[in-house]
Formats: structure tokens, C-alpha cells, sequence
């Protein structure tokens, strides 16, 4: 009778175990689709990062030709001012010919 009891108890600790073990495994399961969900949602942000800092390397440029074109069309109380922006772009052009020929 003894030998049976005994059975019984490592059965019983034998199906906890088996169930512990299912529910841990599908847990593991449950948490690789959750991670898959958040690479994909990573690779979105990371997508989205670069069209932004593409838009804003954009939006500096057209900013720049637009504060050119200004002080270009100033009339001649900015003359100085007109004068030294049209300097810069010149060593501007100049440097990007020096690079070109080397």
C-alpha cells in the first residue's frame, strides 16, 4: 500500500511539473512574438528617423538658398551685408573646385 501512495505523490509532482513546463514554454513562446513585434516596430522608428533627417538636411538647405536669395534682393542699405554673403559662397565654390581637382 505504501508503494502506491508514493506513486500517486511523484505523479502528482510529475503533472505539476508537466504543466509548469507547458506553461513556461508557451510564456517563452508568448514573449519571442512580442520581441518580433518589437523589431519590427524598431526598424519602423528607425525608417521614419532617417526620412525625417533627410527632410530636415532638406529644409536646411532650401533655408539657406532662401537667406541668400533675400539678402541678394535687399536693397542697398544691406549692401555690407550682401557683399559678404556673396564672399562666402565664392570660397564655398572655390573649396569645392579645390576638391574636385585633387
Amino acid at each position: 500500500m505504501q508503494f502506491w501512495c508514493r506513486m500517486t505523490e511523484e505523479e502528482k509532482l510529475l503533472n505539476t511539473f508537466e504543466a509548469r513546463l507547458r506553461h513556461l514554454i508557451y510564456l517563452h513562446d508568448e514573449l519571442k512574438r512580442e520581441n518580433n513585434g518589437f523589431k519590427k516596430l524598431l526598424e519602423e522608428q528607425i525608417e521614419k528617423n532617417a526620412r525625417i533627417l533627410e527632410e530636415v538636411d532638406k529644409l536646411k538647405a532650401d533655408y539657406t538658398n532662401l537667406k541668400t536669395a533675400t539678402t541678394i534682393s535687399l536693397n542697398g542699405s544691406d549692401v555690407k551685408e550682401t557683399k559678404l554673403r556673396l564672399s562666402k559662397l565664392v570660397r564655398e565654390v572655390d573649396k569645392c573646385i579645390a576638391l574636385l581637382n585633387e
